[in-house]
């Protein structure tokens, strides 16, 4: 049994393997799980993974990078292996077991997590609570649409990083998307702060921690893990 003193995480991935209407396969990206994933278990956290309905999380294929020694940690922990196959259902997720929710980012995050109830619904319970929320690159896609208990927009007010609308048109997705993802944001209130294209950018905003791209997502685990370090117990066993 989990100590009281231990903190837990829940990391939501995209269960959407399909580049919209390009047909082209995409996923979660493979450093933006492992990277924040190493972070946090060598400080003693533990972690959970869940995908909307419970499906096998998809791997964007393009992230797939094994010289990176966090990418092979994760795919080779026999665990972590097990729970990308068969994650937890969003749906089923009871806020009240962890402390804070982590979404990376990979481009099948803009499809399958804005318009999710149920991850709109644990997001604004997790910071209701005063857990943390946390995001990297395409990962804030699932902070769209999130409304607190007073109809307020979860981003209103907050300054936030994402993957810009610069970085979409660079790699040239800008026209595949199915929306601007730091326009998107900025939209509903947010304060978008971005840095050079994909250099190391994590924004701290109280109990929202976010970074732009794929270089963010070290950084983001860090400061999740220090932010946690500091923070009382939220969940119950």
């Amino acid at each position: 049994m989990t100590e009281p003193s231990q903190k837990r995480v829940l990391f939501v991935l995209t269960g959407n393997d399909r580049l919209g209407e390009t047909g082209k396969p995409t996923g979660y990206h493979l450093a933006e799980v492992a990277h924040p994933w190493r972070v946090l278990t060598e400080a003693g956290v533990d972690i959970d993974l869940a995908t909307p309905g419970g499906v096998a999380a998809p791997m964007d294929p393009g992230s797939h990078d094994l010289d990176d020694p966090d990418n092979r940690a994760l795919l080779d922990d026999p665990e972590a292996a097990r729970s990308l196959e068969a994650p937890r259902a969003v749906e089923d997720v009871d806020t009240e077991r962890y402390d804070a929710i982590y979404f990376p980012g990979g481009h099948g995050t803009m499809w399958d997590l804005p318009d999710n109830r149920a991850v709109a619904g644990v997001t604004a319970r997790m910071y209701e609570k005063g857990g943390m929320v946390a995001a990297v690159c395409h990962g804030p896609a699932a902070l769209v649409n999130v409304r607190l208990a007073d109809g307020a927009w979860l981003v209103a007010g907050h300054t936030v990083a994402a993957f810009t609308d610069e970085e979409e048109a660079a790699v040239g997705l800008d026209t595949s998307v199915p929306f601007l993802l730091a326009s998107k944001l900025v939209e509903q209130g947010a304060h978008h702060r971005k840095a050079e294209d994909f250099a190391a950018n994590v924004v701290i905003d109280g109990r929202l921690i976010t970074g732009q791209n794929p270089s963010s997502a070290r950084g983001v685990g860090e400061a999740l893990r220090d932010a946690l370090a500091s923070a009382p117990v939220r969940h119950t066993a």
